[in-house]
């Protein structure tokens, strides 16, 4: 039995479907997904089995033109797992087509990656485009940029993700597989527990703050009973923005805490206590330790 395994990265403009593709490759929700850009901060690791290949997700940050410390560290983030990875797929969004954005990853693509190095194009949410547009754009794409392979998908809906999923395992490096085969993601559980949490605040609370806090598991604890009490903090970065996230009457939170826990229990397969508390921490976006925690480089956000 020949085994193969190595390291895909998915990469792209923020909500070109990354998340939703890795989702739907591993079968089960490691990487948060939000119609807000920028959701994904950490190079969080699916893991898939196809036939006796190992397939490893890298779902980078969305690529974009940063702007703060945190945007840098991210985008740096995006291009080293590209970097270290074996194969890439760039997606792109078949409504918007060929996007300032997107020509400018095409760029770097050409610019910085080795020679040799397998590309593949991935257009998703084909359905919202007609075939015509599509080949148009696939013609369009492939004059840009030498792809080994294009895939017209639907990451939401799971149109063409098999074929994919297929050649990527075929692609990979001849070798031992690197996870036990049940294994499907590499981020501790403290980590993907507090990413679900900050899935239902990014859900809930309006377009500026998202970006302005963070969540961390301070507590995890595994009771004799087969429950989990899990105590996280959600950090912002001023006294109004507590306010929001609490909402009236701690509503808010508490509609918050509800959705998170019962995604967790689920995950988990096991009964979860969740207890969140709100503390303004109003420098936490400069603080090296906020930047371990999303498995973000903080030197990376230097100007």
């Amino acid at each position: 039995m020949t085994t193969r395994a190595g390291f895909v990265a998915l990469i792209g403009e923020p909500n070109a479907g990354k998340s939703t593709l890795l989702n739907r490759m591993v079968g089960a929700k490691v990487s948060i997904v939000t119609h807000k850009v920028q959701t994904t901060r950490t190079r969080i690791r699916g893991v898939c089995m196809e036939g006796e290949s190992q397939i490893v997700f890298v779902d980078t940050p969305g690529i974009f033109r940063p702007r703060r410390r945190l945007d840098r560290s991210m985008v740096k983030a995006a291009w080293g797992g590209a970097s270290d990875a074996d194969i890439i797929v760039l997606l792109i969004e078949a409504h918007r087509g060929l996007t300032e954005g997107a020509q400018a990853i095409i760029g770097r693509l050409k610019d910085e990656m080795p020679r040799g190095k397998p590309v593949a194009l991935a257009i998703n949410k084909i359905d919202r485009v007609k075939a015509e547009t599509l080949l148009a754009l696939a013609e369009e794409a492939n004059k840009a940029f030498p792809f080994a392979r294009t895939f017209m998908i639907s990451a939401e809906r799971g149109h063409g993700v098999q074929d994919l999923r297929e050649w990527l395992a075929a692609e990979l490096p001849e070798g031992p597989w690197f996870y036990p085969e049940d294994q499907i993601a590499d981020l501790p559980m403290r980590m993907i527990a507090a990413e679900m949490t900050r899935e239902k605040l990014t859900l809930r609370l309006h377009e500026e703050l998202p970006y302005q806090l963070t969540v961390e598991t301070e507590k995890w604890e595994d009771k004799p009973d087969g429950t989990t009490r899990i105590d996280q903090i959600v950090y912002v970065a001023r006294d109004g923005h507590k306010g929001i996230v609490l909402g009236n009457r701690g509503e808010t939170i508490k509609a918050i805490g509800q959705a998170a826990r019962a995604e967790i229990s689920e995950f988990l397969g096991r009964t979860v206590h969740l207890f969140l508390q709100v503390k303004v921490r109003p420098n936490w976006l400069d603080e090296p330790e906020r930047y371990s925690e999303m498995g973000l480089d903080f030197k990376d956000g230097d100007a």
